[in-house]
């Protein structure tokens, strides 16, 4: 189906790519498998004609090929789901899914009831209970996932790229997923699949095709190879596993959430009586199916959503009073939240500006910023958390998603926080950048750190964290001591209102 010869892309102070060379065949799945920073992304948007200012040669279908931008690339017949999510928020799902493509009548107008239907036949093909009017703004991240995969599913396309798909969904929505790309596998459809999820790849693809440092290292077949071997040509060494350790330091309770509701724009409960603690030393796992309130109750804790939240909030003993982000900055509480690109970064800045924002007071002299001072709290964390970029002055978005999440937590640790709130914070990275991070929580925990962590990861949440409390329709339905869970006893909790 394509064929890449030499392809090589560069960027200002770095090479993405070099001399890559692979092929991918009609009805099968192929992984695309490399760390953040491989060139992954920057391969499929050179395919997909995001990118048009290259060196090499593609060829599609048996014919040379170079698009001059993603419209010419969907006429050819290749649609691509980006990893970062590229819709527009005020606009209904209809409208995004039909973008640059819309269905007209004779009379040369839109056909509203006729795209309205299809959007709604594809949702339902995602398992999506959602009506296509509804505005793309008001969905979560992994609602916005599938109505990106909905798009890529119109143009019927003979070559379909997935990036990351499942990063945001949950495990049925996967299932679901997998099935469609059965179908689309049995029409002869070419499917490019990267995930950081191995378990995955192992399930759905056919074929391999590795990515280190802007290279191709090598091709296979899937069922050839084991994990070990895949996870030890992606990073060129093998990884040590994290090791779980419980803080020998005596507990101090440091979040007391009580009765924390959460009212909704149509006034009905997203939170129901929301009430846990979270102790020094300890990583508090929350798990949950997609609308369980997950994301709602950090945001709630953050003070994101103080007119329209009720219930008790104590540090230590004290009862604080969070009604924006500053007060709970300033109470030791920091969020990274579950969209990094829309909430936690400022894409078109520096990498040293968007590390420096939350502490600027710590970068001044004399009441004005100071360079050399920016610059060395950059490199402080550029080194500590392994971020791959060529100087502390790259805009934040010419980097890969696992890069620009390590900037986002590094702004938080330069705060010195008590209490850490994390999102997703696997989301999108890489099997050895998940290894850095859990070691890295594991740190924390160990200086006497308090971690409520949010995964739609099962897997991830019974390797790190210490308590796992369960979440299903805003209610809290399980705490389970990590002595006790199984995937079987939390997954039960999760689907199920006593």
């Amino acid at each position: 189906m394509l064929v890449t010869k030499n392809i090589t892309k560069k960027f200002p102070g770095v090479t993405a790519l070099e001399n890559v060379n692979l092929k991918i065949d009609a009805g099968k799945v192929t992984a695309i498998i490399g760390e953040n920073g491989a060139g992954k992304s920057t391969l499929m948007k050179i395919l997909s004609g995001v990118y048009t200012d290259y060196e090499g040669q593609i060829i599609f279908k048996n014919t040379p090929v170079h698009f001059s931008g993603t419209a010419a690339a969907q006429d050819a017949g290749i649609a691509i789901i980006h990893q970062e999510l590229n819709l527009i928020p005020y606009l209904s799902i209809t409208e995004n899914i039909f973008l640059g493509r819309e269905l007209v009548n004779a009379f040369g107008f839109f056909d509203t009831k006729k795209m309205q239907a299809k959007a709604k036949e594809l949702l339902q093909t995602l398992g999506i209970a959602v009506d296509p009017n509804t505005m793309v703004a008001s969905l979560k991240v992994g609602q916005q996932q599938m109505v990106e995969i909905a798009k890529a599913l119109l143009l019927d396309a003979d070559l379909i790229i997935m990036d990351e798909p499942t990063s945001a969904i949950t495990e049925a929505e996967v299932e679901t997923l997998f099935k469609v790309i059965t179908q689309l596998r049995n029409k002869n459809k070419a499917i490019v699949y990267i995930s950081h999820k191995l378990n995955e790849l192992f399930t759905i693809a056919d074929e391999y095709i590795v990515l280190r440092d802007g290279k191709t290292i090598e091709s296979g077949n899937m069922q050839s190879i084991t994990h070990d071997e895949l996870i030890k040509k992606m990073v060129g060494r093998e990884i040590q596993p994290m090791q779980k350790e419980f803080s020998k330091a005596e507990a101090v309770e440091l979040l007391r959430l009580e009765n924390i509701c959460l009212k909704q724009k149509n006034k009905t409960d997203k939170l129901h009586n929301i009430s846990f603690s979270v102790n020094s030393g300890e990583i508090v796992g929350i798990f949950g199916l997609m609308g369980a309130g997950r994301t709602e109750l950090l945001e709630t804790i953050f003070g994101l959503h103080p007119t329209v939240s009720s219930g008790n909030l104590f540090i230590g003993d004290k009862k604080v009073n969070i009604k924006k982000p500053a007060d709970a900055i300033k109470a030791g509480i920091v969020l990274l939240p579950e969209d990094r690109k829309k909430d936690g970064l400022v894409l078109g800045m520096e990498v040293k500006k968007n590390i420096s924002l939350p502490c600027l007071a710590t970068v001044e002299t004399m009441g004005l910023l100071d360079d050399k001072k920016e610059t060395i709290l950059a490199k402080k964390y550029i080194q500590q958390l392994g971020i791959k970029t060529p100087t502390e002055k790259q805009l934040t978005k010419n980097l890969s998603g696992g890069n620009q999440q390590k900037i986002v937590l590094a702004k938080w640790l330069e705060k010195n926080p008590a209490i850490l709130l994390l999102d997703e914070p696997t989301r999108g990275i890489d099997v050895n950048a998940k290894n850095e991070m859990y070691k890295l929580m594991q740190e924390l925990v160990s200086k006497g750190v308090g971690i409520i962590m949010v995964s739609s990861e099962l897997t991830e949440i019974l390797t790190v964290a210490n308590r796992i409390i369960v979440m299903a329709e805003g209610k809290i339905t399980a705490t389970i001591p990590i002595s006790d869970a199984t995937e079987d006893n939390v997954l039960k909790a999760a689907i199920s209102i006593n």
